[in-house]
């Protein structure tokens, strides 16, 4: 999801004729076969991957619109995330309404950075407890086989 898509555009100084490049009244007078020519080839150049299409989506956050670009196979996803903060940002904006509109957003930032913080800690801590239930049942394989 991106939102600088804009901003990717570059801009082309607007008389960028080559020296020995026709000017346009020279182009006008050009014969059929120089048309033909050129068209040919045009048409033998190797055709251009395509590029990933990407729409402007306008999405409403706690009343306010923001047009966002984003891929057309991401546009679901960006929807749902668009509802959860939005939803967020609402109660936020009903519990203080003298919240301005960058207050409410940095808020939504901070938790949902709160939320993914406590996911990967829920992760790491996970990951620990497997490897030590790994190194204990390796313990019981191997006082097991001592046993026997």
């Amino acid at each position: 999801m991106t939102d600088d898509q804009s901003k990717s555009i570059d801009k082309q100084p607007k008389n960028t004729q080559a020296p020995n490049a026709p000017s346009a009244a020279q182009k006008t007078t050009a014969t059929g076969s120089n048309i033909s020519s050129a068209m040919a080839e045009s048409n033998t150049k190797t055709p251009k991957a395509p590029e990933p299409q990407i729409k402007k989506v306008d999405i409403a956050i706690a009343g306010v619109t923001y047009p966002i670009f984003c891929p057309v196979h991401e546009q679901e996803e960006l929807l749902s995330a668009v509802s959860y903060i939005n939803n967020y940002a609402l109660d936020l904006k009903r519990d203080a309404p003298s919240l301005s509109q960058e207050s409410i957003l940095v808020l939504c930032c901070l938790n949902l950075y709160e939320k993914i913080h406590a996911n990967q800690r829920s992760d790491e801590d996970r990951v620990q407890k497997d490897k030590q239930s790994q190194a204990l049942l390796n313990k019981i394989m191997k006082d097991a086989h001592s046993i026997l």
